[in-house]
């Protein structure tokens, strides 16, 4: 049976999902560009890194133009974004952002996703968390447009250690576990609010083999993580200085420029003011020895339908690079279990 997990939030909901970084930057260029503007501007120089790919449109122009844009944001398990092992992307949404309509879409994609990856097919069939491990944001991107047939502009990556940071910097967070379980040193216990610094709040995000919801649980303490960040509003400007901006973009790559980021910053606050949350929801299954979640045809079409549509673009049918429900399998090849393992998967 499919699940459909989708709310419809007002005013500031929007800050309380997206990545933590990229929320930062853009409040600090919205609210602080005059003050700040070297420090803010020299950050986010830092972060660029191209994704290496042809895209589908020119992202650029479609923010200079003022219409609907989508971003892939990831987070993946590493410390520092240049040590060799590039890591799993433990967390992936795909956000849409239409300023025409004032609404914002987003969408959580399981990392255990059953694909074929583009360009890596005899690696496949892979987890999607592995496209990053195996051919970066560039091959990210493609495996998500693929899966889903819906455009992504730009993407933006995270490691863990910068959003260790990040609470650190905040003072740390006040969470109240909605489950009782211990990960990494740390007991957590249902109901009985704890402060949080950046390790134990990384721990608390961290955790799914102990969730009943399994990855679909770890999803939602994740935003939980970063409701608390960014209701701490107060402390964004304290974020603002030139020490912690050089830490923090050592330790996230996004191909959005400090020219998109203020586009951003004056003509998408609008779509703030309704945002739309969904995730992907698949079927566990086994397939070549990995356990994967499992894509029903309806489900894909579903999340591209909502997706396209806030993108202003006409109907059309999801991607066929997602495992379906039928794909599970006993059978194994080593070689690509040895591939997606060597990947982290």
């Amino acid at each position: 049976m499919r699940h459909e997990h989708e709310s419809k939030q007002k005013n500031h909901t929007v800050r309380n999902v997206i990545l933590t970084v990229i929320l930062i930057l853009l409040v600090s260029v919205g609210a602080y560009a005059a003050r700040k503007y070297y420090n803010i501007k020299h950050a986010v120089d830092n972060t660029y890194q191209s994704a290496g790919i042809k895209k589908d449109r020119n992202a650029s122009s479609e923010i200079q133009s003022k219409r609907p844009i989508s971003i892939l944001l990831m987070g993946t398990d590493t410390g520092a974004l240049g040590r060799s092992y590039k890591g799993r992307t433990d967390t992936m949404m795909l956000i849409t952002m239409n300023p025409k309509t004032d609404k914002t879409t987003i969408t959580s994609i399981p990392r255990d996703t059953g694909v074929t990856i583009p360009g890596y097919e005899s690696e496949s069939p892979s987890k999607i968390n592995a496209a990053y491990s195996f051919g970066s944001s560039g091959t990210a991107i493609k495996t998500v447009q693929e899966m889903l047939n819906v455009p992504i502009d730009f993407y933006a990556v995270m490691n863990m250690g910068g959003m260790e940071k990040v609470v650190n910097a905040v003072g740390g967070v006040t969470m109240t576990p909605t489950l009782s379980f211990k990960y990494d040193g740390y007991t957590f216990t249902k109901g009985e609010s704890t402060h949080m610094n950046g390790k134990k709040a990384l721990a608390y995000s961290r955790m799914r083999y102990d969730d009943p919801n399994g990855d679909y649980g770890r999803q939602t303490r994740q935003r939980e993580v970063i409701m608390a960040i960014m209701g701490k509003a107060g402390s964004i400007s304290s974020l603002l200085n030139k020490n912690f901006l050089d830490s923090i973009s050592a330790q996230m790559k996004t191909d959005l420029t400090f020219s998109d980021l203020t586009a951003i910053a004056q003509n998408y606050r609008g779509a703030r003011k309704t945002v739309s949350q969904t995730h992907l929801q698949g079927t566990g299954g086994t397939v070549n020895g990995q356990s994967m979640e499992l894509m029903a045809k309806s489900e894909l079409q579903r999340v591209t339908n909502l997706n396209r549509k806030n993108l202003g673009l006409d109907h059309a049918t999801t991607g066929n690079i997602a495992l379906g429900t039928s794909a599970t399998s006993s059978s194994s090849n080593s070689s690509v279990q040895n591939a997606n393992v060597n990947a982290g998967n």
